[in-house]
């Protein structure tokens, strides 16, 4: 074989070497990557949060929207009502911890899931759990509110959450109704967050919702211990209906931008 030959058999060896070796160190094209499966909330903590940001979240429908609160069944006129009483409590100064806002979204059977707590600083749904309303609101919708005692019936509009104590239902919380006129006999009225034994998935198998009270947002009794804790001495309580009298007298709702 001629030098000349010997060259090019060489020369195209080194070509096909360099070839494979660029082609073996190549990185692959990037694929897409599939969507994470939502998530699954239950009547326990979410671990997972969708953000985590430094402070509460500006924008209500970003927050709604990001949790996938329609999917569990939280109205958006029940969060931009709660968002515009946890606004005008946080401008009040009333609110010692505005990282938290509790939802109560009367619109909802007692059957469902109608107790949503929402950490605002993190983008996250902390409980989504079940709710009693007052026992002459309604059976399984709560559909009639009074401020009155001894109405038995629950009571619309935001609420400051106050400190703990043991009373006849154990463990409890009090509330402050801060809607004058609507709410604000709370504490007369011995409005508080406990436990009930009727608030529980064996009385909607029974009777196809939960029980009543007599005007208190009573809990879960595997939860309600965790759910005070975590929401107690100064966060933002706000129950919803799309109630016409209530959306016709509430100052923060007329109010608040």
């Amino acid at each position: 074989m001629s030098m000349r030959k010997k060259l090019s058999v060489l020369l195209a060896s080194v070509l096909v070497i360099h070839f494979l070796f660029v082609f073996a160190t190549a990185k692959p094209f990037d694929t897409v990557k599939p969507m994470s499966k939502p998530v699954n909330v239950s009547d326990t903590v979410v671990a997972d949060s969708v953000n985590d940001g430094d402070a509460p979240v500006k924008s209500q429908v970003s927050v709604y929207d990001l949790l996938n609160l329609s999917e569990l069944g939280l109205s958006r006129n029940a969060f931009n009502y709660a968002m515009k009483g946890y606004s005008f409590l946080q401008a009040s100064g009333k609110l010692q911890n505005d990282n938290l806002i509790s939802i109560v979204d009367f619109s909802l059977p007692s059957s469902r899931k109608r107790l949503f707590i929402i950490d605002l600083k993190n983008n996250k749904l902390v409980y989504n759990t079940y709710v009693a309303h007052g026992r002459n609101s309604g059976r399984e919708m709560a559909s009639e509110f009074s401020n009155q005692p001894e109405s038995n019936k629950s009571s619309l509009g935001a609420y400051v959450t106050g400190g703990t104590y043991i009373g006849k239902h154990g463990y409890s919380m009090r509330l402050l109704g801060e809607e004058k006129g609507i709410n604000d006999n709370a504490n007369s009225r011995a409005i508080v967050m406990h436990s009930a034994a009727y608030v529980s998935e064996g009385a909607i198998r029974m009777q196809g919702f939960i029980g009543r009270s007599l005007g208190c947002p009573a809990l879960p009794e595997n939860l309600y211990k965790p759910i005070i804790e975590k929401i107690k001495n100064g966060s933002c309580l706000y129950l919803y209906s799309p109630d016409k009298n209530y959306a016709a007298h509430s100052q923060i709702i007329r109010k608040v931008a």
